[in-house]
């Protein structure tokens, strides 16, 4: 299989961007520019980045205002989000926003989702970071330590590690899928970043430790993961890639990751990220949505988006922001 196509083909057309200030500033030109129609979390996350950047670059009044322009019309309306956890992870930029903008409603928006997230039974992944991202920031922004609670409760319960480090999709789907498994890390670093409880902040940071050196063992020699984590002969993903990256860069700036250990394989996958880039905001090898799926070969054979792409792109942009605070 062919691991690499539009990646390489950035490269020869030389328009890849490798320093991360560069690809952040370009993809905060496209990413985060309006509230997606579905109301889904690759547009808090972007957001989240625009706000971040311009925090690094002292560009802070003219993002909050581009900001409170976009996101107007969720925190100051009636409307209800969809009850679906990748819906009410759209408030993941609420904190960081209503920090620097001192506007209540989006204090407010974030709680509220914060309050209405049931996590799936079934142990999905992507409810790491959908309860992570969600809970730990309500946690942090308040204090209400029932949402630091809530997220114990919901690791209480997580049995899908398997022998090799990896987690399953689910227990419907005990497979290895490539952002499953970043979903995982991420959310892991998302919840690092927030707990404060002594004994949860370590029984976390072992959990995931152990997950990012199998995930460290699996690492393709470009850089990127797969988009089946442990079949070699499945693509390199790069959604995937960006997650894992910045899960790692989480772990090294809050310390519970060594530089010295980790900051290699950060660098990797960064230029791997890097070389997906387009001039225009494109990003190579995406996994379109992906559900629990029947069998591996569903994952093996599920196309990936080489365009423009709001997942791809929010993630993207804070490896990038990460790679920077490196």
């Amino acid at each position: 299989m062919q691991y690499h196509c539009v990646i390489f083909e950035f490269v020869a057309k030389g328009i890849v961007m490798s320093e991360p200030r560069e690809i952040a500033v370009r993809l905060a030109e496209i990413y985060g520019q309006a509230i997606d129609p579905h109301r889904t979390y690759p547009t808090g996350v972007a957001l989240s980045g625009r706000l971040r950047l311009a925090a690094m670059e002292g560009d802070v009044e003219r993002v909050v205002t581009s900001v409170t322009e976009i996101a107007q019309p969720l925190l100051n309306s009636d409307e209800v989000l969809p009850e679906q956890a990748p819906c009410l992870a759209l408030a993941c930029f609420a904190d960081e926003f209503s920090k620097v903008s001192q506007d209540t409603g989006a204090a407010n928006f974030l709680i509220n989702q914060a309050d209405r997230f049931v996590a799936d039974p079934d142990i999905r992944v992507e409810d790491f970071f959908f309860a992570s991202t969600l809970l730990g920031r309500a946690f942090n922004l308040t204090g209400d330590e029932r949402f630091e609670a809530a997220l114990s409760s919901f690791y209480d319960v997580v049995d899908t590690q398997q022998d090799n480090g990896l987690f399953w999709h689910c227990h419907q789907s005990p497979y290895f899928w490539g952002r499953g498994n970043a979903f995982a890390a991420l959310g892991l670093a998302e919840a690092l970043s927030y707990v404060r409880d002594a004994a949860l902040k370590t029984r976390l940071s072992d959990l995931a430790s152990s997950h990012l050196i199998a995930l460290a063992g699996f690492q393709h020699d470009s850089g990127f993961w797969h988009q089946v984590v442990d079949d070699p002969d499945s693509y390199v993903e790069h959604s995937a890639t960006t997650m894992i990256g910045y899960a790692i860069v989480r772990g090294i700036t809050g310390g519970w990751l060594p530089e010295e250990s980790w900051r290699t394989v950060a660098d990797r996958a960064w230029q791997a990220a890097a070389g997906g880039v387009g001039a225009n905001g494109e990003i190579a090898r995406v996994c379109v949505g992906t559900g629990p799926m029947a069998s591996v070969s569903d994952y093996l054979e599920r196309p990936a988006s080489d365009g423009v792409d709001a997942r791809g792109g929010g993630f993207t942009l804070w490896f990038a922001i990460g790679m920077m605070a490196l």
